[in-house]
């Protein structure tokens, strides 16, 4: 049982390293905020998929945060 606090401190580690690497992805953040922001002004509908583009340049960026997280360790 005594391995398992090195475990934890690791899990830990990467929780606190995690925001940090998603403040990488500002530029992305704000790029699908604004096309959303734009699709629900007045007189405008949000449709399906309008903003695809901008969400899968921040779901890229957000899986390459995750996947730095992990392989880098604390």
């Amino acid at each position: 049982m005594s391995g398992t606090g090195a475990v934890w401190r690791r899990v830990r580690g990467r929780l606190r390293a995690f925001p940090e690497r998603l403040a990488a992805c500002g530029p992305e953040a704000a790029a699908y905020g604004r096309c959303v922001q734009a699709s629900t002004a007045p007189g405008a509908r949000l449709r399906k998929d309008l903003c695809a583009r901008e969400f899968e340049a921040l779901r890229s960026c957000f899986a390459a945060a995750a996947k730095t997280t992990v392989k880098g360790g604390c």
